[in-house]
């Protein structure tokens, strides 16, 4: 059994200057952004698109997660306690960003970029769905050097089950890495290698939706469940309410460009 090892969540004091662990994990996922996109281009497997293209969307898509995500977790997960303490709505650097709304923000962003380039939404959309998980992959080890969103408590026994003293004395899965690792790592070689040959128009997008979708739903009966809007006294945890239709519309995109074979 291992023992959380409670990381300074900040990485860096610079006088009266703060650089966190959580904001390095959100620069280290944009900054791979880059580097990916990049890397399609480079390859061939993004006719039209250029390195600009890249630092313009970059700049929509960090509006969008930062402003999405942190809405997200106040509206899905912690509405009471952000409702009494509004001033803490802003204290990002703390942790607490709602994937979903993360996604919703994004897609939003993304809308309004191809609105203004002339590109469609699923041009974009399947463009950018294999360079997403590294960034969910950064994200869930800023949770896990936080110390949030700690796992449910497992057997004794589980040679990696681990204490997470600022909690309590039970041993807990350290879902955080699992979710890391389905999420993220997982996640990212399926997308890449399978957006590394052409598919229709919607069928990446749909790939990205239904995997994350999986993934989060079974990460989270590892994962203590957030009381959210509905309590926990549901079976089904919010995370999963909230990917349950992200699977849903994944399938009917991918049966949709299977059937039609556009063009992206």
């Amino acid at each position: 059994m291992l023992t959380f090892p409670a990381i300074d969540p900040v990485a860096v004091r610079l006088g009266p200057l703060a650089v966190h662990w959580y904001g390095l994990m959100y620069l280290a996922g944009f900054v791979l952004f880059v580097v990916l996109g990049r890397t399609r281009i480079r390859r061939g497997l993004a006719p039209g698109w250029s390195y600009q293209d890249i630092d313009d969307l970059l700049f929509y898509g960090v509006l969008g997660v930062i402003i999405g995500g942190r809405l997200g977790q106040v509206l899905f997960y912690e509405p009471g306690y952000y409702f009494a303490h509004p001033a803490e709505i802003l204290a990002v650097w703390k942790g607490g960003m709602s994937f979903h709304g993360g996604f919703l923000g994004v897609l939003a962003a993304m809308a309004l970029w191809g609105r203004k380039t002339g590109r469609g939404f699923w041009a974009v959309t399947d463009f950018i769905a294999p360079l997403v998980p590294t960034g969910l992959l950064a994200g869930r080890i800023g949770n896990f050097i936080n110390g949030e969103l700690w796992g449910r408590v497992a057997d004794p026994s589980l040679p990696w089950a681990m204490v997470f003293p600022h909690v309590d004395a039970q041993p807990r899965h350290p879902s955080q890495l699992y979710q890391a690792g389905m999420e993220g790592l997982l996640l990212f070689l399926i997308l890449w290698f399978y957006a590394a040959r052409p598919r229709p128009a919607r069928a990446v997008s749909g790939a990205f939706l239904v995997g994350y979708g999986v993934f989060r739903w079974l990460g989270e009966y590892f994962r203590e469940p957030d009381a959210g809007i509905f309590g926990h006294s549901y079976a089904v945890s919010m995370g999963q309410w909230l990917s349950l239709p992200m699977v849903v519309l994944g399938v009917a995109l991918i049966l949709i460009a299977y059937r039609h074979k556009e063009k992206p």
